[in-house]
């Protein structure tokens, strides 16, 4: 029997969660949300017959995994949750400039020419966390995804 976990993704899109139990509980839904926000804006801006090898693969996991595989580390990744519970937004968060802040409540992370692309989401709390990831979804997902489908920015 083949252990499933060695076989590689194409082209993936990594969500990154924290590995506690809080954050499995709050902060692994919030990946799914962003998920469900990358594959809607797939169907909506890649063309049908599209060569699955372009076509980003979103998949959630958590801070262990990410951070003790390399080259996972070597793809992009969007980071939910704060720097205390998701150590990869702790690792990546003192490199990414802030697209977004609201001090003391939440903050978005990104590389706003996507040389990076990696990307750190989060609040203080819970429903600060929630809220920043429905702003990443609004305000800088459709740029982001277009970067990395190699379409112009400005569709979204």
């Amino acid at each position: 029997m083949s252990d499933v976990t060695n076989e590689p993704v194409n082209n993936p899109l990594l969500i990154v969660v924290g590995a506690s139990l809080t954050c499995e509980m709050e902060d692994r839904p919030l990946g799914y949300r962003l998920r469900e926000a990358i594959l809607r804006w797939q169907d909506d801006h890649l063309e049908a017959g599209i060569d699955d090898g372009s076509r980003r693969t979103p998949a959630v996991l958590t801070d262990l995994w990410y951070l003790n595989t390399t080259d996972l580390m070597m793809e992009p990744a969007l980071c939910v949750g704060e720097p205390s519970s998701n150590a990869a937004t702790a690792f990546h968060a003192s490199k990414l400039p802030t697209a977004f802040v609201m001090e003391e409540v939440m903050r978005v992370q990104l590389d706003p020419e996507y040389i990076d692309t990696t990307a750190c989401i989060w609040g203080v709390n819970h429903a600060a966390t929630v809220s920043a990831v429905d702003l990443f979804i609004e305000r800088y997902l459709p740029p982001y995804l277009a970067h990395l489908h190699h379409l112009p920015t400005d569709v979204g």
